[in-house]
């Protein structure tokens, strides 16, 4: 959490509200990173935040070339998969997937309420496009964290108030959950090559140097430095963030609904692949 005076903070240089939409079946998402105003930031492809419940859901779907990373904040998912992987992730449970060569799952509510959480799509490099799909799953009592003084993180990846997560990324990620008390101030090291962004849960804060206002539901592209100093200015209301990072690929993306590969031809491949049941 302590920073050097000598390192250079990082301001905000793009704010992006949520777009409100229906994915899978009828299921409704707030869409921060994979829309028109904000594509990508190598390397994250997409962030949801999903409200979903019942008959909603994200029925059999196939995914190529990436990871998916589920996070739920309440109520519960149901996830099975065609590799004969099947589970619940609960409340602070985390799901870290690789999609790899490909694979086909699918995501169902498991409670009758609404079953809310996040979900990140980080890319791969071309060299690891095509690994074998794998699950690292965390429940939440096994997240690490730091709570003192009205500051909670949670080191989803990365490390953060020199705790280290237990999650292994392909691509080099930092993933915290925060939550700032009112009056509290948090800053946080971001290594200085990481692109990286912050999403809003709720709440209403003062992120970077220049102090730009990070309402409920909205994104903020981080410029470049080396930390991230958050300000909750309220008299009352908690802060819920989460601050990602990552180590940009720096490689051409091609993306076609579920697969994300390098090159048209790749993606071609990937659709004849998913086709013919190679999955």
């Amino acid at each position: 959490m302590e920073s050097s005076q000598t390192t250079k903070s990082r301001n905000i240089v793009q704010t992006v509200k949520a777009q409100e939409t229906q994915d899978g079946d009828g299921a409704f998402v707030k869409r921060s990173i994979g829309t028109p105003k904000l594509d990508t930031i190598d390397p994250f492809l997409m962030l949801d935040e999903f409200f979903v419940q019942p008959p909603a859901g994200f029925p059999d779907h196939p995914h190529r070339g990436f990871e998916t990373v589920t996070y739920m904040l309440d109520g519960a998912f149901k996830h099975e998969d065609n590799k004969g992987h099947k589970g619940t992730i609960n409340a602070g449970d985390l799901q870290w997937m690789t999609a790899g060569r490909g694979i086909v799952h699918s995501e169902i509510p498991a409670t009758d309420g609404v079953n809310h959480g996040l979900q990140l799509w980080v890319n791969l490099a071309a060299k690891d496009k095509m690994c074998e799909p794998a699950y690292q799953e965390l429940l939440s009592k096994d997240i690490p964290e730091y709570n003192q003084d009205g500051i909670k993180v949670r080191i989803i990846a990365g490390q953060s108030c020199n705790i280290s997560a237990q999650v292994r990324t392909r691509t080099p990620t930092l993933y915290l959950d925060i939550k700032l008390q009112p009056g509290k101030t948090f800053t946080q090291e971001i290594q200085k090559e990481y692109n990286g962004f912050v999403y809003v849960i709720s709440g209403n804060g003062k992120f970077g140097e220049s102090k730009t206002e990070g309402k409920t539901a909205h994104t903020l592209v981080l410029g470049d430095g080396e930390k991230l100093t958050i300000d909750n200015a309220s008299e009352k209301d908690e802060l819920h963030f989460v601050i990602v990072a990552g180590k940009p690929i720096k490689e051409p993306v091609a993306k076609y609904g579920p697969f994300v590969m390098n090159t048209k031809e790749e993606l071609m491949q990937a659709v004849k692949d998913f086709q013919s049941g190679k999955f």
